[in-house]
């Protein structure tokens, strides 16, 4: 990037109006924002030659050595002003331009060679700056002064203003299909609204999608000083200082042109360029800031104060692209899973570059499609900021180009190529919907009386847009379904309550009319009986077969097992047992016969070999290391017992292995939620200690837990690795609040504290008698609560209901 003064953070001044629309700025700096850019002003035609390829400005996004640059002025015939047309390169800020880096056109003249500029880009330079002046005696010789005695000014006056033409054209873009969109209805708002914000990066008003219908699209562009976002793409041409693309909820754009980090020069511009040019300013001319928007070969200027044809002459200023090396935008597909092309108008989503939606600087871009026999074909895209990508402009393709079809986004930025993302396009191909799997046992499969997961086979299932299930003449129910890899489906078919027999799925394409039908057949099943899982001593067994859901009991000996939950897994059913009373399982190794009693009264026998008794262990002892406070930060009392452990602390806990067992070292302890599977595994070395062959000491860190795991843990151990204990509670894992003051008046408290929706209510005693409840989702950071008689409050948080814990108020 330059290494010019006016680039480092001590040298750019602050533009308090952008800081006023980013943090509430006091009413004297709201008061004193500059005029919008809305005057129009004149045009220039400017083309811009690299080797043999000319492109016209609006399709230039940097400028570079050796280009030829054409600029003429673009005049009504009417034109009753004649206008002089300045240009200088500039080299940085502490290094003045030659005097033949500094050209003069006179507009009005009759000759090409004098009413145009026609400029090469010398080697070391790096802006290019156009100064559009009324005619005047000795305007020619003052302006080149005045560029070569502060050529630092001029540096940031072409940085600021390229910027902020590239914030404007992102503005216009949002406004422009904002108001176009009541030829779809205005109630379209709520879906495009959204879409356009994040395409064009610029800060949608989510209130306004809450008014009524009339009041949306005014409400949309208001305060449009505010609205224009980060720019991603602009970023990575800065370098992206901050080592990652800018949060486009927080920051305002980050650009070479706009300083490298710091807020846009669009609002605060007018303001920042009248300060730069206010030393020039004299009895004969001051300077004028003008945004540029450009459209193909013309550069039409906006200004934001009219000019002046009377001493002091305004003399407008602007800016051409900067003169460094291309940087293509950084386009990322935000597909998720095949794009469905099925009817014109395919989108290919995108993001990462809001300039291609606002300007023609990428341009001539292209799909390249490659079809499952290896044909390429390219098609035409337009970037569609309502759609949030580029649309495909072929109407239909060939038919070769069905199925799973490749394609590779690809184009011009400026005059160097740029290669996109690469998506996967989908296609009906006109063959038949199948069920996955062999033969008629897989359309067979289905189950009346339970859900069942059945998947289908067929061409370019992301175009689907309907699966129905008909059974006979029967009304079409609608069916839960969701794409998967390999051109399948994956379907829910809710069978309770149906009779077995024939029916079909029928699935039907975007823009199809008549469905395409697969037909299956449901059946009902007695139960199969698998295998009984059980060890010595256990009070519980698993037992894994098909419909078991007819199971009611399971006699093992004179021990009587009941269900206690049925999972299904693929196609395999598992069943939980729970013993009746004190029994338990045999002991191990003993062959047990197992009587099987259905719900519609039969039994059936199955041999059981017992398996060795799963390893047992007792919680000892356990104690909560809270992580520090922030300084300022109000302490929280959660208890000695240890019940509770912070999103930030650890908790140190111990076991004692039962039943003569022995510990060692491959022994693991597993932790989890109270619903679930495995969260954290702990083993030897690794939170994992071995202090004696009964005892094992472990040391969980609540930070190693999963983000948004919460609530109770429990935990079991390992044998070896393999063999697992029964699942034991452990603790609760609780989000606190961040409390920072407590301040209590008369008969009430104020508590002021980050994110209190992790606060249940908040009561005057330990019985929540006197309390404050807390909204769900509250979002504010103050809470007026009961005045505590014993001066501590207590707080019942969400993640621990009947766990209350303190805050001592004084």
């Amino acid at each position: 990037m330059p290494n010019d003064l006016t680039n480092r953070p001590a040298f750019r001044p602050l533009l308090p109006s952008l800081l006023a629309a980013a943090t509430c700025a006091l009413p004297v700096a709201a008061a004193a924002d500059p005029a919008p850019f809305e005057l129009t002003g004149p045009d220039l035609r400017i083309e811009v030659t690299r080797g043999e390829k000319t492109l016209p400005i609006a399709k230039v996004p940097s400028l570079a050595a050796g280009d030829k640059v054409v600029v003429h002025g673009a005049f009504s015939e009417d034109q009753g002003a004649n206008f002089v047309l300045v240009s200088a390169f500039l080299r940085g800020a502490t290094n003045p331009p030659p005097k033949d880096w500094i050209d003069v056109a006179r507009t009005w003249k009759s000759k090409e060679k004098d009413k145009a500029l026609t400029l090469t880009v010398p080697k070391g330079a790096r802006q290019l700056v156009l100064l559009l002046v009324p005619e005047t005696g000795g305007a020619e010789g003052v302006l080149v002064d005045a560029v070569r005695g502060k050529p630092g000014e001029f540096v940031r006056a072409s940085q600021d203003l390229n910027q902020a033409s590239l914030d404007h054209s992102r503005l216009i873009a949002f406004m422009a299909a904002i108001r176009a969109q009541d030829d779809n209805g205005p109630e379209y708002l709520r879906t495009v609204a959204p879409t356009l914000a994040s395409s064009l990066s610029v800060k949608l008003q989510a209130d306004c999608l809450s008014k009524v219908i009339e009041q949306q699209a005014s409400c949309l562009v208001q305060n449009r000083e505010s609205l224009v976002l980060s720019d991603v793409h602009s970023s990575s041409i800065a370098d992206t200082l901050t080592g990652t693309p800018t949060d486009l909820a927080l920051q305002l754009s980050a650009t070479r042109e706009g300083g490298a980090g710091y807020y846009s020069a669009y609002i605060g511009v007018a303001r920042d360029i009248a300060r730069i040019f206010g030393a020039f300013n004299n009895p004969s001319f001051n300077y004028l800031p003008t945004l540029s928007v450009r459209n193909d070969d013309t550069m039409s200027l906006l200004l934001n104060a009219a000019p002046s044809f009377q001493k002091p002459k305004s003399v407008m200023v602007t800016a051409l692209p900067a003169i460094e090396a291309d940087i293509p935008p950084q386009l990322r597909s935000t597909a998720k899973g095949p794009v469905c092309a099925a009817q014109a108008g395919a989108v290919l989503p995108v993001e990462g570059a809001p300039l291609v939606f606002s300007t023609q600087l990428a341009h001539a871009v292209q799909v390249r499609l490659t079809s499952a026999s290896g044909q390429v074909l390219e098609v035409a895209a337009t970037p569609r900021a309502d759609k949030g990508g580029y649309m495909l402009a072929a109407e239909s393709l060939p038919a070769a180009f069905a199925g799973t079809v490749r394609a590779h986004l690809h184009g011009l930025w400026g005059f160097a190529a740029f290669e996109g993302p690469d998506f996967v396009l989908q296609r009906p191909d006109g063959s038949a919907w199948k069920v996955a799997g062999q033969g008629q046992d897989a359309a067979d499969g289905m189950i009346v009386g339970r859900d069942n997961d059945v998947q289908l086979e067929g061409s370019a299932p992301s175009c689907v847009e309907e699966v129905t299930l008909r059974q006979g003449n029967g009304a079409a129910r609608p069916l839960k379904w969701r794409t998967l890899q390999d051109n399948r489906l994956a379907v829910t078919v809710p069978l309770e309550g149906v009779r077995p027999g024939d029916m079909r799925i029928e699935l039907r394409y975007q823009g199809a009319k008549d469905p395409l039908a697969v037909t299956l057949r449901a059946r009902a099943e007695a139960s199969r009986l698998d295998a009984l899982e059980l060890h010595a001593g256990d009070t519980h067994a698993s037992l894994t077969g098909q419909r078991l859901d007819q199971v009611r009991t399971i006699m093992v000996g004179d021990v009587e097992f009941r269900p206690d939950g049925l999972t299904r897994e693929g196609a395999v059913d598992r069943l939980r047992l729970t013993a009746q009373g004190t029994g338990h399982a045999p002991d191990q190794g003993d062959t047990a016969r197992a009587v099987v009693r259905l719900e519609d009264g039969r039994s059936l026998p199955m041999q059981v070999r017992v398996a060795p008794p799963r390893p047992q262990v007792a919680l000892l002892n356990r104690t909560v290391n809270p992580a520090a406070v922030a300084k300022g930060a109000r302490n929280l009392d959660l208890g000695a017992a240890g019940d509770l452990l912070p999103d930030t602390g650890e908790l140190v806990f111990s076991v004692k292995a039962g039943g003569g067992m022995k510990l060692g070292p491959l022994d693991t302890v597993e932790i989890a939620a109270a619903e679930g599977e495995s969260v954290v595994q702990l083993s030897a070395g690794k939170g994992l200690t071995l202090e004696s062959p009964e005892v094992l000491v472990a040391r969980l860190k609540a930070t190693d837990i999963p983000a948004g795991t919460f609530g109770p843990l429990r935990f079991r151990l390992l044998r070896g690795g393999a063999t697992a204990g029964d699942w034991q509670p452990l603790a609760t894992l609780v989000r606190l609040p961040g409390i920072e003051d407590v301040v209590c008046e008369a008969e009430e408290c104020t508590i002021t504290a980050r994110s209190l929706f992790l606060v249940d209510a908040v009561g005057a005693d330990a019985g929540f008698a006197k309390a404050a409840a807390v909204p769900p989702g509250y979002t504010g950071s103050a809470l007026k609560v009961p005045k505590p008689a014993d001066g501590v409050l207590y707080l019942r948080l969400r993640d621990a209901p009947g766990t209350p814990v303190k805050l001592p108020v004084g």
